[in-house]
Formats: structure tokens, C-alpha cells, sequence
């Protein structure tokens, strides 16, 4: 267990964890040292339509995270975001979403009832007092990312309008609820490196509801830099999700597509490891995210299909929380005066 004071709140994210039974992530995360969860609304976690039509139901969330001394900071609508703009919707969205939004399957209708709960997670995240949700947005243009057979210019620009168009009203509510969305910028998203969020900004003339979660991951096997990237968007950051990436690259075999080959294949040009055991610059990355000004959680996303979770998610915490370390009182050169 970390017992280690930082700066930021360290949190859990469960997403990967909802095989599990809440109450069971939970008392894990207060036994490895957590402040708190980012609570997915997958599995039996957080079920959004319950929380809203069961006014009992939301206690019983509150109640396991009071027994555990946990605190929430966000919740996580990632699977059922994916699906408000995706075009085709397809098998892999049936796999992950709540029977009530797939219903028959019908593309458009399951988009509109992704929206919907995008909506209801606003609500709901304001009853639970929590004033951010992480997602995704799907996207209607991410299977033309190779640009081939050719695509026009005009069909990337139907694709930002899309976005506008089934954003704008979720971000409505977000507005009357006080609450913000931080989209996690990622491929198969519509805002999925500098100029595409760059775009997704703009095509929502940069209303304040939307923000970004800053998770590195994905922007190191881009070749990104993560660092540059919280300073471009420093008031648009408003969550951290702490998830590694290990690059092997360099071998003239490996390249950036990963090559069909499944997660920890050692043939794959990069793979997401346990939070500490890759090539994220988190030491800048942290200093960067305290030069702008970041106050909100720390939220270790665990992902690694060469670890075991339960070994990975108990170092991360004490990884993270040694590199939060408070400012200096005053300049280090103040020694050096004679006053």
C-alpha cells in the first residue's frame, strides 16, 4: 500500500476490471492505496439507466466507495460514446454495448440511443457529484484514415459536421448539468492526434463542455509527443488517464499498424504495458501537466497482456504518486542572496 502524499488524487480506472464485481475493485484499489475510482459504466459498476429510473441504486455505488474510503472523480461512458457517430455499426458494438442501447441493431437508432445515454451520464454524473465524464466519441470517418480507394475532401469535412451534429445537443445537457466531457483522444475517434483534434475543436467552435483526456498511450506509437501536446491544449485538459506504451520498432520489421498480431505478440512494433514499464516521458509529463495548472486526479488506466493486473495496478499507484511531488517554497537560487 502507498501511503506517499502527491498533489493529485490517484485513481483507479475500472474499466478494465468489470469482470469484477464493483465492491471487489473496490476494495482492491483501497488496499494498493487509491484515493478514489474512475468509475465505468460497463459490467455492474455504474449502470446509467438504473441510476436514473432507481433512486435507491446510486446509494449502494456511494455506500462501497464510503466502506472503502474511495472517492469518485469521473465516470467513463468509453463503449457506448464509440457508438454515437461509428459508421458501420457493427458486431464488435453489439459486443460492448447495454442491451438497451443495441435493441434491434439498427445502425441509426443504436446511435441515437448512444446519445441518449451520453446525456443520461451527465445527469447521473451530477447526482454522483461528479463534475467530469471521459469518453469516446466514435467517428464516422476513421475507416478512410488510409485515404484509399480516394476519398474527397468534402466526405472528411461531412465527417466533422456529423460530429457536431450529435455532439451538440449531449453537450447541451452537459451545460445545463455543470458537468464537462473529456474525450480521450484516440485512433478510431474523430479527434485522434494534434490536427484532427485541432478540427473537432473547431467544428464544435470550442464550447467549453468539451475538453480532452490527456492518456499518452496512444499518442506514442503516432509518434507524438505527449508532453507538447498538454502544452497546445493546456485549458482543454480535464482528465489524465496514466497508460504506457512500449515501442519495438526499429527492426525494419515492426511497423506502427501492429500487423494483425494480438497484444503482447513480441513481433507487434508496439504494446500498452503496465503504467511505469514503457516509454511514456512521465516525469515531463507530470512537471508539464503542474506548468499548466492541472489540479484534477491522476487515473491509472491498466491495460498489459503480458502482466497480471494484480501485480500491475499495485506497483502503478506507487509509481505515480513518487513522481507528484510538491513545488519548492521558493526559487532554488534564493540561496545564493545576501538579503
Amino acid at each position: 500500500m502507498s501511503s506517499q502524499k502527491s498533489t493529485h488524487p490517484v485513481t483507479l480506472f475500472t474499466g478494465q476490471w468489470a469482470d469484477l464485481p464493483f465492491e471487489e475493485v473496490a476494495q482492491l484499489a483501497s488496499s494498493w492505496g487509491y484515493d478514489g475510482l474512475e468509475v465505468c459504466t460497463w459490467g455492474d459498476h455504474l449502470d446509467l439507466k438504473r441510476a436514473e429510473e432507481d433512486p435507491g441504486y446510486l446509494q449502494t455505488r456511494r455506500d462501497i466507495l464510503d466502506k472503502y474510503n474511495l472517492n469518485v472523480y469521473a465516470i467513463s461512458t468509453h463503449l457506448s460514446g464509440q457508438a454515437v457517430c461509428d459508421n458501420p455499426i457493427d458486431f464488435r458494438h453489439e459486443a460492448i454495448l447495454r442491451d438497451y442501447m443495441w435493441g434491434d441493431g439498427d445502425g441509426e437508432g443504436v446511435r441515437q440511443r448512444a446519445a441518449e445515454e451520453q446525456k443520461r451520464a451527465a445527469r447521473v454524473a451530477r447526482k454522483l457529484g461528479v463534475d467530469t465524464v471521459v469518453g469516446f466519441t466514435g467517428s464516422s470517418i476513421w475507416q478512410y484514415v488510409a485515404m484509399f480507394p480516394p476519398v474527397p475532401e468534402s466526405v472528411i469535412d461531412a465527417g466533422y459536421e456529423d460530429f457536431a451534429k450529435r455532439w451538440n445537443p449531449i453537450l447541451d445537457v452537459f451545460d445545463a448539468e455543470g458537468v464537462r466531457f473529456a474525450h480521450e483522444v484516440h485512433p478510431s475517434e474523430i479527434a485522434y492526434d494534434y490536427y484532427t483534434t485541432v478540427k473537432t475543436l473547431e467544428a464544435i467552435d470550442h464550447r467549453p463542455a468539451f475538453g480532452l483526456n490527456w492518456d499518452p498511450s496512444h499518442m506514442m506509437w503516432q509518434n507524438l509527443d505527449p508532453v507538447a501536446f498538454i502544452l497546445d491544449f493546456a485549458d482543454r485538459i480535464y482528465h489524465v488517464d496514466c497508460k504506457d506504451t512500449r515501442m519495438r520498432l526499429g527492426n525494419g520489421r515492426r511497423g506502427v499498424m501492429g500487423s494483425h498480431l494480438p497484444w503482447s505478440h513480441m513481433q507487434r512494433g508496439w504494446d500498452f504495458v503496465s503504467t511505469g514499464h514503457g516509454d511514456v516521458p512521465w516525469e515531463d509529463s507530470f512537471r508539464a501537466l503542474e506548468f499548466i495548472g492541472y489540479k484534477g486526479p491522476i487515473s491509472v488506466e491498466w491495460e498489459d497482456a503480458g502482466m497480471d493486473r494484480l501485480r500491475g495496478a499495485a506497483e502503478a499507484v506507487g509509481f505515480v504518486r513518487n513522481l507528484l511531488w510538491e513545488k519548492p517554497a521558493g526559487a532554488f537560487d534564493a540561496a545564493f542572496s545576501k538579503e
